[in-house]
């Protein structure tokens, strides 16, 4: 796997809780997952995540209104144009952006594979509407020991 990193790699160093969400969520677990993200903003806890299911967009909308530390894990190859609404954090030295994929864009299995860095880096984990259908299934059980309480 090649890594290609951009932003303040210190984040590295901090604890840090990655949020995994199933792309099929109810409504009411949305409502908990903004409370979260929210929660989190306001304890400036760094969050990690590939930040790729809708949900998962959602909440990284609510910690980029915070200060506190972000790690985006990408399952494709690094921005050649930085997001807008990434400048500033970048700026700021509270985000890092980390490419697990020399591929264009992503797909099922560099998914997958960026899946998997995110939570062996993580201390805790936090999965959201992970059924035993889902793909994240079989990294709730393998992680369970850094499982967070669930939403």
């Amino acid at each position: 796997m090649q890594v290609e990193y951009l932003g303040n790699q210190e984040l590295l160093k901090l604890k840090k809780t990655a949020f995994l969400a199933s792309s099929t969520i109810s409504s009411e677990t949305v409502l908990r997952c903004y409370d979260w993200a929210t929660e989190m903003r306001n304890r400036g806890e760094c969050v990690v995540s590939g930040f790729s299911s809708k949900l998962e967009q959602d909440v990284l909308h609510f910690l980029l209104k915070g200060s506190q530390p972000i790690i985006i894990v990408l399952a494709r190859k690094m921005y050649k144009v930085i997001p807008d609404e990434l400048k500033e954090p970048l700026a700021q030295n509270r985000l890092l952006i980390i490419s697990v994929s020399t591929a264009i864009r992503q797909s099922r299995v560099t998914a997958m594979a960026r899946n998997k860095y995110v939570c062996e880096m993580a201390d805790r984990i936090l999965f959201v509407g992970v059924t035993e259908q889902s793909s994240l299934y079989s990294y709730k059980n393998e992680f369970r020991n850094k499982l967070e309480e669930s939403i």
